[in-house]
């Protein structure tokens, strides 16, 4: 088990106390998500995850995020998570917030418009770099990914993901409806409790059910 920092450590072993509480139709979605790990960490290759939805501001961060601490934390090597949109906007400081408050280490580099963080999960890991993208951006890989789509609106309006290897639709509700509103925080932890508790359910299942 990699040295993820104890309050994450801590968050996925609350996970794994309730991962009887996931849909079976949900497992099988991301049992999707776990057989692509497990066949190119076979084949000896690099596994890309690409998570998308269109702005890349919240869901597609959020999951990315949690999809390398996860993987950190079940010692799956060589996972390389990557986000982005249909269109790039920001990462929201609503959801950085929140996922500060559940125990990541996430610290904006800049003051732009669209913003950079380093997103730290662990002394020995090196840190995440997020900001919004759109998927096909130079920073992300253009070949032999997996597009985990996080949002309908984006798994709907792009059918066509190019350079995808394999495409999975496992949409989340947005937080976004909640912004403004006194239910906002409580929706936010919700949410990157709801996304987290699955994406590491996924990693949970490499070498043993797929």
């Amino acid at each position: 088990m990699a040295e993820i920092l104890i309050s994450l450590r801590k968050e996925i072993q609350k996970f794994e106390k309730s991962y009887s509480i996931i849909p079976e139709e949900r497992k099988q979605l991301l049992k999707q998500l776990a057989v692509f790990i497990d066949r190119k960490h076979k084949s000896g290759e690099p596994a890309c995850l690409i998570f998308i939805c269109t702005h890349n501001s919240r869901r597609s961060h959020i999951s990315q995020i949690w999809a390398q601490a996860a993987a950190a934390y079940y010692n799956v090597e060589e996972v390389k998570c990557y986000s982005g949109g249909t269109e790039a906007t920001a990462f929201n400081p609503r959801a950085v917030k929140a996922m500060n408050e559940v125990g990541f280490s996430i610290v904006k580099t800049d003051e732009s418009e669209n913003p950079r963080y380093e997103v730290h999960l662990g002394v020995t890991i090196s840190p995440l770099l997020a900001f919004s993208k759109v998927y096909n951006d130079p920073f992300n890989p253009s070949t032999g990914f997996a597009a985990i789509m996080t949002c309908s609106h984006a798994d709907e309006n792009c059918p066509l993901v190019i350079g995808a290897e394999e495409r999975i639709s496992l949409p989340f509700d947005d937080p976004k409806e909640f912004d403004g509103t006194p239910q906002e925080a409580e929706k936010y932890h919700e949410r990157i409790l709801e996304i987290g508790r699955e994406i590491c359910y996924a990693f949970s299942i490499i070498h043993i059910d797929n």
